[in-house]
């Protein structure tokens, strides 16, 4: 079992289940706009990924009227009845401890903006076990290769070999191949249903509980 020493995670169906306020604002912000609103099925799918590029797949719209959308669903997500309606996945904490008490080091990726990032993870506290949290840009230009990136470098990692990705979702697989970092996989999350769904992409792992992540991580 490889022992790693910078484990990074994603937020969104990895560190925290976050359905109820983001589907909720997908929700005000689509009769706002008046448009179709879709099946419940659907709404999963704009956990996780760029939200402009749910609403531009979605409506096939051309990105400028998705980047419009955009503003408005974060009009709504940014105030607290909607980004804190979310809640950690259980035994997700005792992972992290248990990590710091092994002395490996956390890191948080996400494709969440950076201020909404900072504001979720610092109220459900897990600003305790790392100060390295990483989201995007306000424009929207980084992806999560870069935000994993930024993450590893700010934490001082100089071998990648040391470092893994854990996240729910096809990005955060992506995001790692291309650094050339492990990656494990999470199915109890939004994106990755079943083990069959993180076998599509390079892993060294699939965790279908917090359990398991712990012991993949050897803590």
């Amino acid at each position: 079992m490889k022992q790693y020493q910078y484990i990074i995670f994603d937020v969104d169906g990895t560190l925290l289940d976050t359905a109820e306020g983001i589907v909720r604002a997908v929700k005000e912000t689509m009769i706002k706009e008046n448009l179709e609103i879709p099946p419940e099925t659907v709404f999963r799918t704009f956990i996780g990924p760029p939200i402009q590029n749910s609403f531009q797949k979605l409506y096939g719209i051309e990105m400028e009227r998705a980047q419009e959308i955009a503003t408005i669903f974060r009009n709504f997500y940014k105030q607290d009845d909607y980004i804190l309606r979310a809640k950690p996945y259980e035994g997700i904490n005792e992972v992290c401890k248990a990590l710091l008490a092994a002395g490996r080091q956390i890191g948080i990726a996400t494709y969440k903006r950076q201020d909404y990032a900072e504001k979720i993870m610092r109220h459900f506290h897990f600003d305790a076990y790392t100060d390295h949290i990483y989201g995007a840009d306000h424009e929207n230009r980084l992806k999560k290769v870069d935000i994993i990136r930024m993450c590893l470098e700010r934490m001082g990692c100089g071998d990648y070999r040391q470092a893994v990705m854990i996240g729910d979702s096809d990005n955060d697989a992506i995001g790692a191949e291309a650094l050339g970092i492990d990656f494990i996989g999470v199915t109890y999350g939004f994106g990755f249903c079943d083990r069959r769904n993180v076998d599509e992409y390079a892993n060294v792992g699939c965790a279908h509980t917090t359990l398991e992540l712990k012991e993949l991580l050897g803590v």
